[in-house]
């Protein structure tokens, strides 16, 4: 990883762990902040996804971002169902807002690249966002969410996040 996509990914990382300037903790989240956090998570990743389909002829480049379509599209299917099943909305919050402003900038940064260089900008964010991501829901949402179905399809999801991390890092050898 180069220093530029190190400073981006540890931007993302404070990002998620100090929030804003108002000091809140993605720990004081209640159930339904949290479940805003993870389905706009989500969706930022479906969106750099479709990105690299547009934008990479990479064949591996490829296939990951049809596997994020597909798992992140099916993780927020569950979690709208549960949402449904337990009459609740999600509750938008300051780190589901500080995780749109900076996929937007994200998006346009790398919508400007092409050939190797967009490849090796998705594959290092892709790592660097499923690495906070994952530290972010072992750490300060799996402890703090109260319910045990919510609970439960977080863990599941971690599971799946996990091993997309996992294709990351090799995708990030790869393209490099």
């Amino acid at each position: 990883m180069n220093i530029k996509s190190a400073l981006l990914a540890f931007g993302l990382a404070t990002s998620l762990t100090f929030g804003t300037a108002q000091a809140q903790s993605p720990a004081d989240l209640n159930d339904l902040e949290i479940a805003h956090v993870a389905y706009i998570a989500d969706n930022i990743d479906i969106r750099y996804a479709h990105l690299a389909l547009a934008i990479s002829e990479n064949p591996a480049i490829h296939a990951f971002a049809e596997t994020m379509i597909r798992d992140h599209t099916a993780v927020n299917e569950q979690a709208l169902a549960l949402l449904a099943k337990l009459n609740a909305q999600p509750q938008d919050n300051f780190l589901s807002q500080t995780l749109q402003a900076n996929a937007e900038k994200l998006i346009d940064e790398m919508s400007q690249l092409r050939g190797e260089a967009f490849d090796r900008r998705y594959a290092e964010n892709e790592l660097a966002y499923h690495k906070a991501v994952n530290d972010l829901v072992e750490n300060a949402f799996l402890p703090n969410i109260e319910n045990d179905e919510v609970k439960a399809l977080f863990a599941a999801g971690l599971e799946i996040f996990k091993a997309h991390e996992g294709h990351a890092t090799m995708m990030v050898a790869e393209v490099n």
